[in-house]
């Protein structure tokens, strides 16, 4: 018997499309798996084990099964997108129970293109940190269960990992995608400002949250943000030959880089020039006050999202967030600061095309419950491990990261592609001939890592 959880989307959607599996048969099958491992993992706040069925069974029938791009395909939604029918948590006590009206327009994208919704993804309260715990429970890393999937689409990121779901959808405020597919070996890609409909929380953190996929491989990243984008973005036959620019150097002042993560950079720029790139060392101009900025527009995002709540039911680290976050509203609201970084950083982009970066400065946190801890804790140590992808939240530009390499712990390295404006389809070609020169293994095998970093 042919199995189906592990498969990549594009293999399921094929074989759906053909009529050689039904896509009641690939969701049963991946509930299974879900109700198998989730108990180590954590990867979901709610199944919807009956109404997923129910909702591949309507796929089977449609009238268009032989054109959809995501026929069958189960797939796990970040519990901050609405799901028709289902309460909409936040990773929170205090948001409300009420289920949702309608579907979230990427959610409503993607079962319009075949998928099915199977469940949605446990994130850190208000979606605010870099790790993934809370009232709803800790989703931990399928490579090394020890240690946090990431946050705060840490859920979603631990789903795909895991082969629980090929596809995930989640977003990304300060690297909330970028930052969970590092650490579980995953691509995740962040796409630049207004190209896939965004609608997260009240005001979206200033423009700052854009929704985006996570997948095991390049195709399956270009196939699902092909259908959030409404846009059909095509291999390119002969890619082009590009000017890659790699830093190593974190963009925070200090805040240092480790150094199996700042190599991982380095052994990727090297696969590229070896495949034709212009490739050379180069640091942005990062400004000296972008570590303030960063903290300001992050405390201010959740501000925002706190107003309608009960304090009384928040966590003590986002009640402590959003009172900070409230002295800097109304001045992230003016975007002065944004547009100054943008104006810095376009002469670094008119040079090359691409920047490559490490995804992550240090090994992800223990997973623990970090949501009973201080908040100026939780600052720091989210600070020293990922402190490379704010920037590009606060410039609107699209970055990715793609795994690469094992690091001595023995979870995946990962590495950042950052793009101008419009570069998605760029940025998805080096991750697919990373991918193609330097293969990487889909799905964790749920066994403890070894100590290392």
């Amino acid at each position: 018997m042919t199995s189906w959880a592990g498969r990549t989307a594009a293999e399921i959607a094929a074989a759906v499309r053909d009529k050689r599996v039904t896509p009641r048969e690939v969701v049963a099958e991946h509930l299974a798996r879900i109700e198998l491992l989730d108990v180590r993992v954590g990867a979901f706040r709610h199944l919807r084990t009956a109404a997923a069925l129910t909702e591949a069974d309507e796929v089977a029938a449609r009238a268009d099964l032989a054109g959809l791009p995501l026929a069958g395909v189960p797939v796990a939604v970040k519990d901050n997108l609405a799901v028709r029918g289902e309460s909409t948590r936040n990773g929170s006590a205090a948001s409300p129970e009420t289920p949702a009206e309608e579907d979230h327009v990427t959610v409503a994208r993607l079962r319009a293109a075949g998928a099915v919704v199977v469940g949605l993804t446990n994130v850190p309260e208000l979606c605010v940190f870099g790790t993934t715990e809370g009232v709803h429970g800790t989703a931990r890393n399928p490579w090394d269960t020890t240690r946090t999937a990431g946050g705060s689409s840490g859920g979603s990121a631990a789903a795909v990992a895991a082969g629980m779901v090929p596809l995930a959808l989640g977003n990304d405020g300060m690297g909330s995608l970028r930052i969970p597919a590092a650490n579980c070996g995953l691509i995740g890609l962040k796409p630049g400002h207004g190209t896939i409909p965004a609608g997260i929380g009240h005001g979206d953190w200033f423009g700052m949250s854009e929704n985006g996929p996570l997948a095991t491989t390049a195709e399956d990243a270009r196939l699902m943000f092909s259908v959030l984008a409404a846009t059909d973005v095509v291999r390119a036959q002969s890619p082009a030959v590009l000017s890659v620019a790699v830093s190593v150097r974190s963009p925070l002042a200090g805040v240092t880089v480790a150094r199996p993560y700042a190599d991982a950079a380095r052994e990727a720029a090297g696969v590229l020039a070896g495949a034709g790139h212009r490739v050379r060392r180069a640091d942005p101009p990062y400004p000296v006050w972008l570590g303030t900025t960063s903290l300001a527009h992050w405390t201010a995002g959740t501000s925002v999202d706190a107003e309608e709540l009960d304090p009384r039911r928040l966590a003590r680290r986002t009640r402590v967030h959003a009172r900070v976050g409230r002295h800097f509203v109304d001045s992230v609201r003016t975007g002065v600061r944004r547009q100054q970084l943008r104006e810095l950083l376009t002469p670094f982009f008119d040079e090359h095309d691409v920047l490559l970066t490490p995804t992550l400065a240090r090994r992800g946190p223990a997973a623990a419950e970090w949501h009973k801890r201080g908040w100026l804790r939780n600052v720091l140590v989210n600070t020293a491990y990922s402190p490379l992808t704010p920037p590009w939240n606060l410039t609107g530009w699209p970055a990715i990261s793609v795994p690469f390499g094992m690091l001595p712990s023995g979870v995946p390295g990962a590495v950042q592609l950052v793009g101008r404006p419009g570069s998605e389809a760029v940025l998805l070609q080096l991750a697919e001939q990373l991918e193609e020169l330097r293969p990487w293994g889909r799905t964790a095998p749920l066994g403890s890592a070894q100590e290392g970093l």
